[in-house]
């Protein structure tokens, strides 16, 4: 079968290189995911692999050469790889390989091998094509396992036996889920048997690798297709147990309670159709994980989960110090939608009061809009009737907030009067005071006592002074 390049997008560079090559008297051939997407029709990758049987980097040296003498090239010698970018693609070199792994290790042992040897290596058969950039069979397709039928056929399957592919590197249990959650295949069911005997060997790969999967699984389509293959497999309980701790129904004195996690996973594919934010995702992801170690059954109540929102506020930060995910803005954002995630159900009663609102306001700030986008996401419900009206209890809050915000300005609002001019006021050094106060004025207009304007400030805080024994300037 042969690949025609020539309208191809790249293909003055591939010629470049092919010419290069002959020069060097060393084969090409264009690999991997590259290959696949270009079968596929999907969009193309901006990363494009070369494989050399011959000394990739030389090569790599040669062809950045040809293209400009300044481009720089990175040399990695341990992998024996090179890479340089050029024109918006990220292009690396390789020369083709043998790997052998040892049994406590990810990382093999290289020997020089062929093309075929190459090929042998890859993780998944739609991973192992490769095209031609040689002059007599340029173009032509090399697929030794069955790759283009794998494509049709939408299968995830390996070009070896399965338990000693994902044994040897672990990290390709996570790239099957991710490759059938983002492309929509099926693991083929070796494969899938394979992950589940090997799912321990998972351990010694490190967490910032499988996050990487993890994330691309995150950001498809359909979240839940890679989620569900985790759970299946066992992966998740081995990376995140506070989601499986979810799963399960127990029943007490006739009494039930939904499946959390199948409940949170169906809330994280009805967020995906609205948000391409991998964080709030998350949040979909983590907005339920306190109710595990909540739940109770109160006779004459039923199942209650009291709390569960605090307390997995406080658990996302030690799953993400765990995960290895960052600690900074993201996760922070994180934990105030979980934290704030059932706060909104409790404000579509219509004697809700403005105080109530502008709490809220205040306390999601600018991530009001994402917050609401959660609780929508947060719906399961199959009862259409349900459905609409939990959706129009929202849309009807957010319109109160809206006229709330245009009234007092709460949101992100820094109080009217500033810590340095109390100190004025009442010739203070800063102390404990100037907290208290500055509190009080918070609590004052949340509460509205007083509206969001300087001069109400200031003659509270008089007031609120002189009962803590404070008295006015006299340059004042």
């Amino acid at each position: 079968m042969n690949i025609n390049l020539t309208q191809n997008k790249n293909f003055k560079t591939f010629k470049i290189f092919s010419e290069v090559a002959a020069k060097n008297n060393q084969t090409l051939f264009i690999v991997g995911g590259y290959v696949r997407d270009l079968l596929m029709k999907r969009q193309s990758p901006t990363d494009i692999d070369f494989v050399t049987e011959g000394n990739g980097i030389e090569l790599a040296k040669a062809a950045a050469n040809e293209l400009h003498p300044k481009l720089k090239v990175s040399v990695f010698k341990n992998y024996g790889t090179a890479m340089f970018k050029h024109a918006g693609l990220d292009l690396e070199f390789v020369g083709a390989r043998k790997e052998s792994y040892s049994e406590d290790s990810r990382k093999p042992s290289v020997e020089i091998g062929t093309l075929e040897d190459d090929q042998k290596r890859r993780d998944f058969t739609i991973n192992a094509l490769a095209i031609s950039l040689n002059k007599d069979t340029f173009g032509d397709l090399s697929d030794p396992f069955g790759g283009i039928n794998d494509l049709k056929n939408k299968i995830i399957r390996t070009p070896l036996e399965p338990s000693q592919t994902y044994s040897d590197d672990p990290l390709r249990m996570m790239r099957a889920i991710r490759f059938a959650s983002t492309l929509n295949f099926k693991i083929e069911e070796n494969s899938l048997n394979a992950i589940k005997k090997e799912k321990e060997r998972i351990k010694i790969v490190s967490l910032e690798r499988i996050m990487v999967e993890f994330n691309k699984i995150m950001l498809s389509a359909k979240p839940s297709l890679g989620l569900r293959l985790m759970e299946e497999t066992g992966l998740m309980q081995i990376i995140i147990p506070e989601l499986t701790a979810l799963k399960g129904i127990e029943e007490v004195e006739g009494q039930t309670h939904k499946d959390n996690f199948w409940h949170t996973l169906e809330v994280v594919d009805n967020i995906s159709k609205n948000t391409d934010n991998l964080w709030l995702r998350w949040a979909a992801l983590l907005h339920d994980i306190g109710k595990a170690p909540t739940k109770k059954f109160v006779d004459g109540i039923g199942w209650t989960f009291h709390g569960h929102e605090f307390l997995g506020s406080k658990m996302v930060k030690n799953l993400f110090y765990r995960l290895k995910l960052p600690l900074g803005s993201d996760m922070k954002y994180v934990q105030k939608l979980v934290k704030l995630s059932s706060r909104p159900i409790a404000l579509v009663d219509d004697g809700t009061s403005d105080s109530a609102l502008r709490r809220l306001l205040f306390d999601a700030g600018d991530d009001l809009e994402d917050l609401f986008i959660l609780n929508k996401a947060d719906i399961t419900t199959k009862n259409s009737s349900k459905q609409a009206k939990f959706k129009k209890n929202f849309e009807d809050v957010a319109v109160k907030i809206k006229e709330v915000e245009e009234k007092d300005q709460i949101r992100n609002f820094q109080p009217p009067i500033s810590g340095e001019e109390i100190m004025a006021l009442f010739g203070l050094n800063p102390g404990r005071e100037i907290g208290i106060l500055k509190e009080k004025v918070k609590e004052a207009i949340l509460e509205g006592e007083i509206g969001n304007d300087k001069e109400q400030a200031r003659e509270f805080v008089i007031k609120e002074g002189k009962l803590l024994g404070l008295e006015i300037a006299d340059s004042v």
